[in-house]
């Protein structure tokens, strides 16, 4: 293999450089690492036995430690600067001391890493053999059998990411704002306009590329055409926006799915985001994935303090913001807008709910991991603490739902209705499906149409022109219109905490084609 060139300083600042057209022995090491200090007085002996026709060299990883071994062992070997820890990095190591023996042109012979002293003697006899120099004489008896190695100051966390995003053949493709020392970074994100309202945390090179760890996809692969400025995401701007949410790597994959289900045509996230009347998207998270990033799904589902429900939610925000140039006052033109447009993401309690679990029923597999999207306003309460029965409770929940949007307003469009694990209890004595409970939500909320008809009392309603310049038959007049075009616009999941007799629920946008209909997208992990 041949190994990387390269070009460092030694001590008295003279550039050496790699390949030299001589056989080489690189000896990589750190000061605070007792088997690299164990390591130096033969290094420096082989330097002396070989020097003359063999470059060896000392490639330190800490400039002030650099010196400190070079003191402490009375170096006369050339010590290297690799204290920036580029070639540490370009030569994959992990452990140190590595020792790299090349030959003229630069392919690599052979490697040493940590102390292995048949190892050890067996590269100086090689070394002998081809420089045709005898081998140092060395009091063997002197070294231990084996000593293990520290690691490389080149996989630090933090460090390996930096490495990574400067390297050669980075995955980084985003443009990159440089600030001045003196500016505060958080300032600087608020005065481009590149947050929420809220600090964000800055998108380092070293942070995106940390955040990219958590999905095998290729950073430059295109995730979606985000409206309304039609731009490109990729996954490595969608990285930079998990970043900037506080998201852990883990948690990409999902942000992702949330990404192209709401940047589908179904979805219509332009519409989402620019209607007055404030609508948001609300994720819905299903499968094994919810307790492997550790989601909240019950006390306080649907509020703060859990970051990867706030974090996942918020990054689809700042993605829809960012990228899509979806921003208040511009062309997000919500009225009033609620806290869910800062970010709204949950998972479904399946463990506690006594039905197939929204995922399922969406035709995924019980084991698949989904994020589901929907077009709702922000969450409410509704409290129903004395029902004892199915009916009662459906009827509760259902009365409460009336209210979406205005309670004139019938033959609505979707809605999704959050159960809590004390009513979902009641329901499942009595053997109450999903269905029996929407059938009883239709049911109550069925209203004859005279009811509705917009009037003096209350100007919203169903237009009387609507059937005509005499308005309404009797016939017409009498007939129950429920609440929902169908049973299957209510949409339910259960969450929340084990104690509390409180349900919760979204009232929904305009449904449909000429809206938003509900999307389900797989997620890919790791």
């Amino acid at each position: 293999m041949t190994l990387p060139s390269f070009k460092l300083q030694d001590r008295r600042e003279q550039p050496r450089a790699f390949p030299t057209g001589r056989l080489a022995l690189l000896c990589f090491v750190k000061e605070d690492c007792p088997t690299c200090n164990l390591s130096m007085p033969l290094i420096e002996a082989a330097y002396r036995a070989f020097g003359e026709l063999v470059d060896v060299w000392a490639v330190g990883q800490d400039a002030a430690g650099n010196a400190l071994l070079v003191e402490r062992h009375q170096l006369s070997a050339p010590m290297l600067d690799d204290s920036a820890l580029r070639v540490s990095f370009a030569y994959a190591l992990e452990i140190v001391p590595a020792l790299v023996l090349a030959d003229a042109q630069g392919q690599e012979l052979r490697r040493l890493i940590g102390f292995s002293k048949p190892e050890w003697q067996a590269l100086f006899t090689e070394v002998a053999q081809l420089s045709q120099r005898p081998a140092p004489t060395v009091d063997w008896d002197a070294y231990p059998d084996w000593r293990p190695g520290c690691g490389s100051k080149s996989v630090e966390p933090g460090i390996a990411e930096r490495l990574a995003a400067e390297a050669e053949g980075s995955p980084l493709r985003a443009r990159r704002i440089e600030i001045a020392p003196a500016d505060d970074e958080f300032e600087f994100m608020f005065d481009q306009g590149l947050t929420d309202g809220l600090p964000v945390v800055p998108p380092t090179p070293e942070r995106v590329i940390r955040m990219l760890a958590g999905t095998r996809r290729d950073p430059q692969e295109l995730v979606a055409i985000v409206p309304p400025n039609m731009a490109p995401a990729t996954v490595e701007k969608v990285a930079v926006n998990a970043v900037m949410a506080g998201c852990k790597p883990e948690y990409l994959p999902v942000v992702i799915a949330a990404l192209e289900a709401v940047c589908t045509d179904e979805f219509n996230i332009h519409g989402v985001m620019a209607t007055t009347w404030g609508a948001t998207p609300v994720i819905v998270v299903n499968g094994p994935i919810r307790h492997r990033i550790g989601m909240n799904m019950g006390v306080s589902a649907l509020g703060a303090g859990n970051r990867a429900n706030a974090t996942i939610g918020r990054a689809l925000k700042l993605a829809l913001r960012n990228l899509g140039g979806a921003k208040p006052g511009g062309v997000e033109r919500a009225a009033l807008a609620s806290p869910a447009k800062y970010t709204m993401c949950f998972a479904e309690w399946e463990e506690r709910s006594p039905w197939e679990p929204l995922h399922v029923e969406r035709g995924f597999g019980a084991s698949d991991n989904v994020v589901t999207v929907f077009a709702l306003e922000g969450p409410r309460g509704i409290a129903d603490q004395t029902s004892r029965t199915a009916r009662a409770l459906g009827g509760s929940l259902g009365l409460g739902l009336e209210s979406v949007w205005h309670p004139q307003m019938h033959f609505y469009g979707d809605t999704l209705l959050v159960v809590c694990p004390e009513h979902a209890m009641t329901l499942e004595r009595e053997r109450w499906s999903k269905n029996d409970l929407r059938k009883r939500i239709q049911e109550i909320t069925a209203r004859p149409l005279r009811d509705l008809l917009a009037d003096d009392e209350s100007g919203d309603g169903i237009p009387p022109r609507r059937f005509g310049p005499d308005g309404p038959s009797e016939d017409q007049l009498s007939q129950l219109i429920p609440k929902f075009r169908g049973a299957e616009n209510i949409h339910i999941a259960v969450a929340g905490g084990e104690a509390g007799k409180f349900s919760a629920i979204f009232g929904g946008w305009v449904s449909g084609p000429t809206g938003s209909i509900v999307v389900s997208r797989k997620i890919e992990e790791v």
